[in-house]
């Protein structure tokens, strides 16, 4: 464990509930939509909601978050800016590949209904298999189903190639998790050089890419490329957390007529905004610095 892991792991849990603010829409389905409903009235930002929540170990707590994830669709209806999220940790994987492949069917079934989109988000190395394993499975029966893959890890042009003979749908990020140095770079230059390698042969191969990254130098260069390749705007779209300052290069991407999504989460229970958010803290510590110099703004009554 990392002296910033240790760190943030002994952090009261008040303390990361409070940087949480910016990044967690709020403890509700109700919070969430609406979220998602004021980000496109008012910027024209997209979202993918997402309910917080890891290893679950019952048949009572899965079912549950598929009532949840039920009661967001339901509260969205069709609309064409807000999609969702899931994990396989949540739905049942703890059980069996069998009853995790039913759970998630039955939310990209309901989600069908109002011609919503689901992405199962990708997890730690541990679920990397069973993540596309699901998803392979899953795309052969919906269409309204895409995954994620991640630049970190030494698999994945791999894994791009066994996706061959689907039209996937695919998040591209470097990764919060940190893996070792055996399966994933350690350098994040690396990550970000792997990202563009894999972005173009996912276009290239007629794959929808989400391009995941809140580095705006990078971003740039993934703009060069796609113009490049002459991939059409159709074909791609970015993506950032909620709550990273980058309102400048959105509102820039937007007006270009690029596709804006947020990664939008809501906790019903808090311990799961604690663990999302200690996470987030590790993977970028800056995150926490912004937290409390907007707080010390307010609390001067600054803007």
């Amino acid at each position: 464990m990392s002296l910033k892991e240790g760190f943030v792991n002994i952090a009261p849990d008040f303390i990361v509930k409070f940087c949480a603010g910016p990044y967690v829409a709020g403890d509700s389905e109700e919070a969430a939509i609406q979220v998602a409903n004021h980000l496109w009235q008012s910027r024209r930002v997209c979202s993918t909601i997402d309910n917080l929540g890891e290893e679950l170990t019952t048949r009572e707590e899965v079912e549950e978050t598929i009532a949840s994830y039920f009661r967001v669709l339901d509260g969205l209806k069709e609309q064409n800016y807000a999609t969702i999220s899931l994990k396989p940790t949540q739905l049942g994987s703890h059980e069996s590949f069998d009853y995790c492949y039913e759970s998630m069917s039955k939310v990209i079934e309901k989600a069908a209904e109002y011609k919503n989109f689901v992405t199962i988000d990708m997890e730690d190395r541990n679920y990397t298999d069973l993540t596309l394993s699901l998803y392979k499975k899953l795309r052969k029966k919906y269409e309204n189903v895409g995954t994620v893959l991640q630049s970190r890890l030494f698999r994945t042009e791999k894994d791009i190639e066994e996706l061959d003979g689907f039209q996937a749908h695919i998040r591209l990020c470097i990764g919060i998790y940190l893996e070792p140095p055996e399966i994933a770079y350690q350098d994040k230059k690396e990550m970000k050089k792997k990202l563009l390698v894999l972005l173009e042969k996912l276009v290239e191969k007629g794959h929808f890419v989400a391009i995941g990254t809140h580095d705006e130098a990078l971003i740039y260069r993934c703009l060069e490329l796609l113009q490049k390749k002459k991939i059409p705007p159709q074909q791609y779209e970015f993506q950032m957390l909620m709550g990273v300052p980058r309102q400048k290069i959105q509102d820039k991407l937007i007006k270009e007529g690029h596709i804006m999504r947020f990664y939008v989460p809501y906790a019903n229970d808090w311990k799961y905004a604690v663990a999302y958010c200690k996470r987030r803290l590790v993977a970028n510590p800056a995150m926490g610095i912004y937290v409390a110099g907007n707080w010390f703004k307010k609390l001067l009554g600054k803007k």
